[in-house]
């Protein structure tokens, strides 16, 4: 075995080391006990407070719970309020629809009715109108063909009246008046004179003087006879016009006594177509346009 030897330098310096050493760990343990004591009541501290957190965490969760299941029975009993108030709502809704789709379907139906019947009366007036239209139509069928038939007979009438008229025409004859001036076309007896008012180129005035010195209107002026003369045709006329009095001597029968009055640019003519005892007959011919003379 190895003898260990121990020398004097050992044994003095191995009390000193170790002193050293106790002192340090003993420090060591004091600081560690300190820093134990410190961290333990941190610890203490920060549990008191956890649970002091809990503690309020759990009261404000409860009292939420609260509130949160108050407000939730509120809102459902909200809820259900207003779903019954909707289901009324509708209810009534459809109750009122109802009754207004009923309402209009009676009025639709009254107005069809009334349509109806309006139509059918419609169409009876109008079948009664119809119906007269369609005997007028008949009796103006009937007529227009008696009229076609008249017309012609009238036509017949109008041809041969023409006919005639052209005939007496033909035979009238116009000489120069008293006056020097081409007289239109003379008539001697009734018949001409109508064919000269069928002309109708002229006025034509009839008359019959029948006493001496006794003026005869006639047309626009007067007639005065003065004297008569059977055996020779002639006679003596006054005529007054303008307030102007002129008297024709010696004209014979068929003869144009012309004279000129206001307003005419041709002259009125006289023609006496029969001479009797104090009586003459005879017609008055004036221009059917009157202008004043140049």
């Amino acid at each position: 075995m190895d003898t260990i030897n121990y020398t004097q330098t050992d044994v003095n310096e191995t009390p000193r080391r170790g002193g050293w050493a106790v002192w340090f760990i003993g420090g060591l343990a004091i600081a560690l006990a300190g820093v134990s004591g410190y961290e333990f009541h941190r610890i203490n501290q920060l549990e008191q407070k956890l649970s002091s957190m809990s503690t309020v965490t759990q009261n404000d969760l409860a009292a939420i719970r609260e509130s949160t299941s108050s407000t939730a029975m509120a809102m459902r009993s909200t809820v259900d309020a207003l779903g019954q108030q909707l289901e009324a709502k509708t209810t009534q809704a459809t109750a009122g629809y109802q009754r207004t789709l009923a309402n209009a379907r009676m009025h639709a139906e009254k107005l069809v009715k009334q349509v109806n019947e309006q139509n059918q009366a419609n169409q009876e007036r109008l079948n009664a109108e119809l119906g007269e239209v369609r005997s007028t139509a008949t009796a103006n069928a009937e007529k227009v063909t008696g009229l076609e038939s008249n017309l012609g007979t009238v036509k017949t009438e109008v041809t041969e009246t023409r006919s005639m008229l052209d005939g007496a025409v033909g035979d009238l004859k116009s000489v120069r008046g008293d006056l020097g001036v081409q007289s239109g076309l003379i008539a001697t007896n009734a018949k001409e004179l109508a064919a000269l008012r069928e002309l109708g180129e002229r006025n034509y005035f009839e008359f019959t003087i029948s006493k001496k010195n006794t003026p005869t209107k006639v047309g626009t002026i007067t007639l005065a006879l003065k004297k008569s003369d059977v055996k020779r045709n002639k006679f003596n006329v006054e005529v007054i016009a303008d307030d102007k009095r002129v008297e024709k001597k010696d004209k014979t029968i068929n003869e144009p006594v012309q004279f000129y009055v206001s307003g005419a640019r041709m002259p009125y003519e006289l023609v006496v177509n029969e001479v009797a005892k104090d009586k003459i007959v005879g017609y008055l011919a004036t221009p059917k346009v009157m202008s004043a003379r140049r």
